[in-house]
């Protein structure tokens, strides 16, 4: 995902950091100046679904403007033959569990 802020503040005339800051504690969310540098610079930590509630409130957009898909960046997902083949039980090892005896305890019946 890229986060994309700074360019949504900005078509909307508003060019600062301080500014928007001020425009999000009318609407009740104080954010402290080391999160708004991590909004405002790009990728932030971490954001809470009502944080970003107000902040479409405020900029008047939609989330999907605020953050943009890339599924190009992703990794692929292992092949499907590992989970086949250890499903199937093709191992070269062995899987059977068997319980380890603890120390001064014994074993349940069989």
């Amino acid at each position: 995902m890229k986060w994309n802020l700074r360019l949504a503040a900005a078509n909307r005339g508003i060019w600062r950091a301080s500014e928007l800051q001020r425009l999000l504690a009318e609407r009740g969310l104080k954010i402290s100046a080391g999160k708004m540098s991590g909004l405002w610079s790009g990728r932030p930590n971490a954001i809470k679904l009502d944080e970003l509630d107000v902040i479409c409130a405020v900029l008047g957009c939609g989330v999907e403007e605020l953050l943009i898909a890339e599924p190009d960046t992703v990794t692929a997902a292992p092949s499907h033959d590992v989970h086949v083949q250890a499903a199937s039980g093709e191992s070269s090892r062995s899987t059977e569990v068997r319980p380890r005896p603890r120390g001064g305890r014994s074993l349940p019946p069989r």
